[in-house]
């Protein structure tokens, strides 16, 4: 009888352990769900720039707006031009790893960079960098 009361006491204390674990796992799993759902653009430059390196900024401006206005107006994308000859800029490219102009797109810890595409199309087929962006915001 004895027996049969400890098995009994233990198997409760399983299951009790068990149903703690469980719930603890849906508070993580909601959590996980409330993870920042924003896409943070990136153009970073220096202060003189070509034609290319100002026609990158203004399309990828012009594709996100055309592309997301409301996203952009709730915040859910945005958009900075990073001056990386200022001192603000020249510390978060530093922090961000980013030596050069670069186009980057940026959700939580996955990134997107558009670099190629941006130099490459901005001037000469910016539907098809328009494209490429929504390819990469798509993608997140």
């Amino acid at each position: 009888m004895k027996k049969l009361i400890s098995i009994i006491i233990a198997l409760t204390l399983a299951l009790n352990i068990t149903a703690c674990n469980n719930s603890q796992k849906k508070d993580s799993d909601s959590t996980s769900d409330k993870i920042e759902k924003t896409i943070k653009v990136y153009y970073f430059h220096y202060s003189h720039r070509c034609r290319t390196c100002v026609a990158v900024e203004q399309e990828t401006k012009k594709a996100l707006g055309e592309l997301y206005p409301e996203k952009i107006k709730t915040g859910k994308i945005s958009f900075q031009s990073i001056d990386m000859d200022e001192p603000e800029g020249e510390k978060l490219a530093e922090k961000m790893k980013i030596s050069g102009q670069t186009l980057i797109f940026v959700q939580n810890d996955k990134t997107k960079n558009l670099t190629n595409d941006g130099f490459m199309y901005a001037v000469t087929n910016p539907e098809k960098l328009k494209t490429k962006i929504k390819q990469a915001i798509e993608n997140f």
